[in-house]
Parts: C-alpha cells; structure tokens; sequence
C-alpha cells in the first residue's frame, strides 16, 4: 500500500477528512486496536485516538504469553479457561508468524504445594476444556530427560509435567492487529491526545489534540480503552461515567542473560506459592513476574528493587547453575476489581460497563488479557449493536492472517 503517513511498522494512507465516525477508539493497547479491528470488519467507520505510540503501555509489558490459563483452573474460571484456549487456538491459525506453541514443564519437588495427583487432574481438565486438541495435552517426563531441562535442579525431582502453550511479541501483534483495521478501512491518530467528550441522546462530541492542534469530531460510540488510565480518561468524559473501582497491580519482568534450549517453565515461588515463569526470549530468556498494588502515576512503573530479588531467588532455587545476569527489565500494570487478598487468586474476567444499558454510547474496557483481545472486542461490538448503524460487514477477525511488520 502506498502511504502518505507512516508510523512506526505501520501505514495508512492518508484518511479522507471526516467529522464523524462510527466508533471512536481510545487507546493504542492491544484492546483498542482489537476493538478498532472488529468495528472496520463489521463496516463501521472508526478512528482510534493513541496520545503516545501503540502498546507502549501494558500492551508491550506482559509475559508474552498466548495462554489459555492452566492456573485460572484453581478459581474455577471454567468459561475463561474454555474461552482463552479457543482463541489462542485462532491465534495460532491466523498469526502464525507472531504465535508459536512452545513446551511448558512444570517441575515437582517434596516441598512442591501442588501434588502430581492435584497437577494431573488439572492438566486433564485443560486439555478437556481445550477440546481435547494435540496441543492441549500434556505428558509426563521421563527421567532421562530431565538432565536436558536447561539446567533445572533435579535434586529430589519428583516428576516434570509437559504441556503447551504459546508465545507471541506482544508489540507486534498489536501493531499488526492495527495495520489489519487500517486495511479495512480504520483510521489512526497517533500522537494525538484525548481532551474530552460530553455525551448525549444521538450520540457523543469528541475533542482531541493533533499535531498542536486541537480537533473535533462525532461518533455514534465512544470506547475507553485506555487500560491503566480508565478511570483518569473518564473524568474527561461527561455526563460523568460510572466508574469501577480497580487495582493496578504491578508485574515485574527481568530478561537474564542467556537462552533455553526446551521451551518455558512453570515454577512455583516456595515462599507465597504464586507462579513464575521462565520463557525463552530471543537469545536471552524471561523472567516473571511479580504482583504489588501499584498507586501512582501508571506512566512511572518500574521494577523494584525487591521485586527483582524475589525473582532472582526463584531462579536461584530452579536454576542454580544458570547466569544471574539481568540484561533488561520492565514492569506492566494488570487492572482488577478492587478487593483485599492476593491478585494472584482474583478473577481475570473483563468488565465491560456502558453509560446507558439500552442504548449505550461508552463502553469503558477494564482488564482483560492479551489471549483474549478478539472475544473482548466482539462482546464489544455486541454491546453496540443497538446503537450502531447497520452496514455491511467486511471481513471476519477470526479468518484475517495477521503478520508481522
């Protein structure tokens, strides 16, 4: 495609001027561009508003990881699990140069809370609630094999459970996500800052920052997915939207020096029992993550000191031989439901709040997981279907290829 305007891994040519759109996107995460997907692929006019670049916030911090969530099974999130292995098995056929299923072993010792009995049921239940596809089974390691796991502390090593799931580069398949609206038809303004939006019977009167310069439009649908900043994005919003309390929860992430040759490792921390993983990246390897409730600015979120001897020390007790060198580090942010006790046991289930239940004009995303962004934006999408204009659909996200730039 030819292109007048560029971004980074990016093109689109250059939008006819418009004043009203459809659908009015804000946020550049994975969830914005997968909302702004679905609306172009159901023929809807869209523009999505990023104030910086695309997934430079939660949406470039995460695990990387395409999962269906194995540990989800212990709050009995059985829709979510059953959900999450359905679309990571899309995401396998549709991006198969951004999504590739790795090996995952999970290593039972003694002190292990976890019994085998406890691990298998759970694995058998995955691969049920995977449909019982080749890559949702797992298997058990036999002992020959364990002095091949990457250097892994096979003293009193019980048993090594193996099974799959995926792994992708979250920034790239957001922007190949957006490059897929772009190609149906979304426009993207980026840098461009969201000032405010008041909000009424036919529809909403958006206001946003350009290039220094300040702009208006319409839309029949104003969607606030904006991650960490939802609730500061609303305040900008009037008549003022219904907020969720929340928690920001803070996930810490080393890249240590040195690759894995037989996939990713499922440990669990001998201290609080949560899980940490241990994911090849690159020529490096991957090291995460932590959960602390963050307050502050969600711009400013780094790894903190304590945060990287926590992990350290679970490397050190797997992996006693391997380097102890950090390479790099970077924090991301999870939005959950308010409440006391671990984030690590809270439901990851998204909350999709609207302004009006019989015709909603806002649609605030709140949470949510990379795996999921396609099933989010079309709970979206069908949210608005009174609200929307009929058109003509496109395409559809389950059968568009998406690739890398």
């Amino acid at each position: 495609m030819k292109s007048a305007s560029c971004l980074p891994g990016l093109c689109q040519e250059d939008p006819p001027v418009a004043d009203h759109f459809d659908i009015v996107v804000i946020g550049g995460g994975i969830h914005g561009v997968g909302v702004a997907q679905a609306a172009a692929c159901s023929g809807n006019s869209v523009l999505l508003i990023e104030k910086t670049a695309l997934a430079t916030g939660s949406s470039s911090r995460s695990s990387k990881l395409i999962h269906g969530g194995l540990r989800y099974l212990e709050g009995f999130d059985f829709s979510l699990v059953r959900e999450s292995l359905k679309e990571r098995a899309i995401l396998r056929k549709i991006a198969p140069d951004l999504v590739h299923l790795r090996p995952f072993h999970i290593p039972v010792y003694p002190q292990t809370s976890r019994r085998p009995l406890t691990l298998r049921a759970g694995l058998s239940l995955y691969a049920v609630l995977g449909g019982l596809r080749a890559s949702c089974r797992f298997s058990t390691l036999e002992r020959r094999q364990w002095d091949r796991l990457d250097g892994l502390n096979t003293d009193n090593l019980q048993v090594v459970f193996r099974y799959y799931d995926a792994q992708t580069d979250d920034s790239m398949l957001t922007r190949a996500v957006m490059q897929s609206a772009i190609d149906h038809g979304a426009s993207l303004c980026c840098p461009a800052e969201f000032l405010s939006a008041h909000i009424n019977e036919t529809g909403c009167d958006i206001n946003y920052r350009e290039n220094g310069s300040d702009k208006s439009c319409t839309s029949a649908a104003l969607i606030n997915a904006t991650g960490p900043w939802a609730n500061i994005v609303a305040e900008r919003i009037s008549p003022a939207p219904k907020q969720i309390e929340i928690d920001l929860v803070q996930g810490a992430h080393l890249v240590m020096e040195g690759g894995l040759e037989q996939g990713c490792y499922y440990m669990e921390v001998p201290e609080d029992k949560r899980a940490v993983f241990l994911l090849p990246w690159g020529e490096h390897s991957l090291l995460g993550t932590t959960e602390h409730t963050y307050t502050g600015n969600p711009a400013d979120v780094a790894v903190l000191d304590r945060e990287e001897s926590y992990l350290l020390d679970v490397l050190r007790y797997y992996f006693p031989q391997r380097s102890q060198r950090v390479v790099d580090r970077f924090a991301g942010l999870r939005v959950l439901p308010a409440a006391t006790g671990a984030a690590f046991k809270r439901s990851r289930e998204i909350r999709l709040p609207v302004d009006d239940p019989q015709q909603p004009r806002l649609v605030t995303v709140y949470g949510g997981k990379l795996t999921g962004y396609r099933a989010t934006a079309g709970k979206v999408m069908k949210i608005l279907q009174s609200t929307l204009p009929t058109r003509q659909p496109l395409a559809n996200t389950a059968e568009l290829t998406l690739r890398p730039e």
